[in-house]
């Protein structure tokens, strides 16, 4: 399903405030322009009404992935032939992962693309809210190890706030929640949703921490590991600091 902007008006103001300020999400110019062989993925940006609260949608990847083992993220993945991309290709990808219902999605908006370079993706985040939450499930559980509805109220607070440093050099945002650290792209992004959408909270960025990246164990990763396709399983690329504007698109109701 997809929202008019009647229907916008009657959803939490947060929501309303994220998709009016869409375009000025810091993030975009910091990614290059994207090469001829990129591949077209997207995320979605799911959330809806849970028992604690406001709160939105991440799945933790499989420690049997090729790459970004047991890594939180949004749902989401490369297109398909045939999928309506870039909203069909995130709606799809959410129900293989999370067993959300399609039916049961009222999209908002998509975003500005992102191009990672490191695995050579378009990434389009689609802004989704849950009209009727219902339990999450757990699907191919080579490729997702859990899914968590995390409470808006723990990623705003800043007690769950602070910075990674990878060994590669990489240092960004951090969320410690639902007994994950999120970070990477799925952390930058989801700090400036959270900005642009009126939630943010001041919190300590000089608190950096090392991450802790678990070493691999024989049995941890089966004889053909699986390859993820989805695109913010990929190496951070984004920044920190405030850009230039883009062009978000509000999805038009049918």
């Amino acid at each position: 399903m997809t929202v008019s902007a009647a229907e916008l008006e009657e959803l939490p103001e947060h929501l309303q405030r994220l998709v009016a300020n869409a375009g000025q999400l810091p993030l975009w110019h910091r990614h290059g322009q994207a090469s001829d062989s990129a591949r077209r993925s997207a995320v979605l940006i799911l959330f809806g009404e849970g028992p604690a609260g406001p709160d939105v949608l991440l799945i933790e990847k499989s420690a049997h992935l090729r790459s970004h083992a047991g890594q939180p993220a949004f749902p989401g993945g490369g297109a398909d032939p045939g999928d309506d991309y870039p909203v069909g290709t995130a709606l799809r990808e959410t129900h293989e992962e999370a067993g959300v219902d399609p039916a049961g999605v009222r999209v908002l908006a998509t975003l500005p693309a992102l191009f990672l370079g490191p695995s050579d993706n378009l990434v389009v985040p689609v802004l989704g809210w849950w009209d009727d939450p219902r339990d999450v499930t757990t699907g191919d559980p080579r490729e997702v190890a859990r899914v968590a509805r995390v409470p808006l109220s723990e990623l705003v607070d800043p007690a769950n706030r602070f910075r990674v440093r990878h060994p590669a050099g990489y240092v960004g945002p951090a969320f410690g929640v639902a007994d994950m650290v999120v970070w990477g792209f799925t952390a930058a992004l989801l700090d400036a949703v959270l900005e642009a959408a009126g939630l943010h909270q001041p919190w300590d960025d000089g608190d950096v921490r090392p991450l802790a990246v678990p070493p691999v164990r024989p049995g941890d990763v089966p004889v053909e590991p699986v390859d993820s396709d989805v695109a913010d399983r990929a190496a951070p690329t984004v920044a920190e600091d405030a850009g230039q504007s883009s062009s978000a698109r509000t999805v038009p109701g049918r």
